[in-house]
């Protein structure tokens, strides 16, 4: 009997001392493998299926896809991503499942056949969901299918693994992609801002933010219980494999392990968007005797190259004034080489009075409603004056930079800016102006030539 019983306390210690494992590495389990099953429903064809509510399936359909995705780093959980096509793929499913270490039976690459009937379908956002169910309030929603039904509706094909191809995209072609495929990703880097956090915060779903060389953004979502949470964001360039889902309408990808993550060249160059030059300048001022309203400023490219605006400012000084009273802000214009940019206070009357739009409508009280007594400065985004008319501090009425109800025209031999106003380089028209000037008023639109350089 003594015997007995150890042989019997040995049994027991060898079956638990096999059962403990440490980590996901379980080794392959043996799946749901079989030759005679075939699809019989398309991907397209199940998601033409999805109305405004949930959706059961009744019928014997039989879905066939490959598997994508996998639980073994820890950042999927209890869901499987599934596209219908190794290979350019159309589009893809996700599974909810009550189902750990589900790689073991469904590693990436496997072709799998899911028995649809008696499952649910519903769509959130760009994502096609099947799974059981669960209701909420009264409303259902797709949820993890039980661990038994997985097996009993889950199989795997007994050809094998075979090897998914990411299909090759870009952030700005990304969205015109179905979502819920593996998709890979050149050039593409951790935002600067971010540089020395980890993947994730523990135990919280996180955001981190990914860009390519022309600064377009896409979110990289991580989650707080992945094996690779810890570690820190490369901080380098390179290529990322990931699975596409789209929360609503904005794209996000997620990893399956660091191996989908080859960062190894060295970051994206600085991206130069300020740039200043001495080639350009204001070219007309408006004040027109018959409508106000007609009012505009015209800046001048003297240049064959066209230049980026960015952070650059038009300042007016009202009056006698030494602080700034109004500004634009030329960001986002391109003037392009030999041309002008006119700029108005009042669009539609432009328009009306000019016969074509203005490039820029702006406010009134704004530099360009300038009543013709006023001061103006062009400064470039490095906060340089380049070109300046009048003379900050002295009311223009009765000088030699008045253009009340007239005009102030550049000279057409002038072809770079000049910071300190100097009268000889204008041709001016006014009512009551400096000797010098052309003591004529000015109508619109016969008197002017805004877009026109003359």
């Amino acid at each position: 009997m003594k015997n007995i019983v150890l042989k019997s306390i040995g049994i027991v210690l060898v079956i638990l001392a096999l059962s403990c494992v440490v980590g996901r590495e379980f080794g392959t389990l043996e799946a749901n493998c079989t030759t005679d099953i075939t699809a019989n429903i398309t991907f397209a064809a199940l998601d033409s299926l999805v109305q405004d509510e949930v959706v059961q399936i009744q019928e014997d359909w039989v879905l066939e896809g490959y598997v994508i995705s996998s639980d073994q780093a820890g950042n999927f959980f209890n869901v499987l991503y599934l596209q219908d096509s190794p290979v350019n793929p159309s589009g893809g499913i996700r599974l909810e499942m009550d189902l750990r270490e589900s790689h073991l039976l469904y590693p990436v690459g496997s072709k799998v056949f899911i028995k649809l009937k008696e499952l649910f379908l519903d769509r959130r956002g760009t994502t096609l969901e099947l799974g059981g169910v669960f209701s909420s309030f009264g409303n259902l929603s797709v949820g993890r299918l039980p661990r038994g039904k997985v097996l009993e509706h889950v199989f795997t094909s007994c050809e094998g693994v075979g090897t998914v191809q990411p299909f090759k995209t870009t952030i700005s072609e990304i969205d015109s992609i179905p979502s819920e495929i593996l998709v890979q990703l050149d050039s593409l880097e951790f935002a600067e801002d971010i540089l020395g956090e980890t993947y994730a915060i523990p135990e919280e779903e996180t955001e981190r933010i990914l860009m390519d060389c022309a600064e377009n953004q896409i979110t990289l979502l991580n989650s707080g219980y992945s094996d690779f949470q810890a570690e820190p964001l490369p901080q380098t360039n390179g290529t990322l494999t990931a699975i596409l889902t789209k929360d609503g309408k904005s794209p996000q990808l997620i990893i399956r392990s660091l191996e989908d993550v080859s960062f190894t060249y060295d970051r994206c160059p600085e991206i130069i968007t300020e740039f200043t030059s001495n080639r350009i300048f204001i070219s007309e001022l408006a004040d027109p005797d018959n409508n106000s309203g007609a009012r505009f400023v015209e800046l001048y490219n003297a240049s064959e190259e066209p230049l980026d605006l960015n952070l650059w400012t038009l300042r007016r000084y009202t009056n006698d004034n030494t602080e700034v009273s109004s500004t634009i802000d030329l960001t986002g214009f391109i003037i392009n080489g030999e041309s002008t940019l006119v700029i108005s206070p009042n669009a539609t009357e432009f328009e009306l009075v000019y016969g074509f739009p203005p490039d820029l409508g702006v406010s009134t009280n704004s530099p360009a409603d300038s009543n013709g007594d006023d001061n103006l400065e062009l400064v470039d985004p490095f906060g340089t004056v380049i070109d300046a008319f009048g003379v900050i501090g002295e009311d223009g009425s009765g000088t030699n930079h008045e253009f009340e109800d007239g005009r102030a025209v550049r000279n057409i031999e002038i072809t770079t800016a000049n910071p300190v106003y100097t009268f000889s380089e204008w041709t001016i028209f006014n009512d009551t102006g400096e000797a010098g000037t052309i003591q004529q008023p000015q109508n619109a639109p016969e008197d002017f030539t805004p877009g026109v350089r003359e």
